[in-house]
């Protein structure tokens, strides 16, 4: 039996902070599509991630209005913003900052400063982060494991809430340092972000050749993300939809018995731990921006591909016989059928 959402006592505390973050989040999509056309997946996906606290890698050509997108939205959630451009010749230190000796005029006496780098904001844009070498990508990503930065023995903790909203470029390779396997794990989702339809992208131009442009204005606070963080993990999932995202990211490793055949054909290493967690977290964020308080199997397979496609390495016989990540995906959701009670 499921069990209750909270106890009686704190019911009308919780209740209230749920008509609070569906009041928040109708502003917010409001505010949202008066500078963004279309990207109806994109935008909901990344509402996602920031509502369960997760880091995603944003995968798309240039052009297609990444950065704005990202920027509104953190102008939009009242967050603060920084992009950090990744370039061959970015250090660690230009991310997590630096100690300097700092003379006082009047005694002459020295000491080490720390001059905090832009990785301090809450929303961070890591544009083109597979153009740096790995030891910069190393500091960006221990900064998003630890939620805090160290330079010469001091930590300093990061402002929450803290997110890194990372690019790549998928059409240039040349001169670029792709992140490990273990890194890209780090990452909540893998957002594919691609071109708008026609109709779409006549409004952007129309919209972006007028004398007056629109800027998004902050409709909640660092405070209120925070608290819709707390209640994400409060909204309950059912047993045997929880066992399905388990069993779906089961199914993805090719040496766990009973995984598909083709599994085995085309797979080199399945998805990790963190696949099921975020799934689930996911799902139950899912639920609450759709106005629903219980997860079903839908959020589920509906998270799979940004969740999956980044997790799942495929071996040479895929790339052989041209299998993507997403069409892998679309086949290990035909395989694993969810339970008929989480429908």
């Amino acid at each position: 039996m499921m069990e209750p959402i909270v106890a009686s006592s704190d019911s009308q505390n919780l209740d209230a902070l749920l008509e609070r973050l569906e009041d928040h989040r109708r502003k917010i999509q409001e505010q949202v599509k008066r500078v963004i056309v279309g990207q109806s997946d994109v935008i909901e996906q990344l509402m996602i991630c920031l509502w369960v606290g997760g880091h995603s890698l944003i995968t798309g050509l240039p052009g297609l209005a990444k950065t704005l997108l990202v920027r509104t939205i953190a102008r939009t959630l009242g967050l603060t913003f920084h992009r950090i451009q990744f370039t061959p010749d970015l250090m660690p230190s230009d991310i997590t900052g630096t100690d300097i000796i700092e003379e006082d005029l009047a005694s002459g006496r020295r000491t080490w400063v720390f001059v905090r780098g832009p990785v301090f904001a809450n929303v961070i844009l890591a544009d083109e982060i597979n153009r740096t070498p790995p030891k910069t990508q190393a500091a960006l990503l221990e900064a998003m494991q630890e939620g805090s930065v160290t330079v010469r023995g001091v930590t300093y903790p990061l402002d929450r809430p803290f997110f890194v909203l990372a690019t790549q470029n998928p059409i240039e390779l040349e001169g670029t340092y792709p992140l490990p396997e273990a890194q890209l794990d780090r990452f909540m989702f893998n957002i594919i972000i691609d071109y708008l339809s026609e109709a779409d992208e006549l409004q952007v131009v129309r919209d972006t050749t007028l004398a007056e442009e629109y800027v998004a204005e902050a409709v909640t606070t660092a405070r209120d993300i925070l608290d819709f963080h707390r209640l994400v993990r409060r909204i309950p999932i059912a047993d045997d939809v929880s066992q399905y995202a388990v069993r779906l990211v089961r199914s993805s490793r090719p040496n766990e018995n009973g995984c598909p055949d083709f599994v085995k054909q085309w797979v080199q290493y399945g998805a990790s731990l963190r696949a099921g967690q975020f799934l689930v977290l996911g799902g139950k964020a899912r639920a609450l921006l759709q106005g629903r308080f219980n997860v079903s199997c839908e959020d589920i397979r509906a998270l799979a591909f940004p969740v999956l496609r980044h997790r799942v390495l495929l071996n040479f016989h895929a790339e052989s016989d041209r299998i993507t990540p997403d069409q892998l995906i679309h086949r290990l959701l035909e395989a694993v059928p969810p339970p008929r009670s989480g429908l």
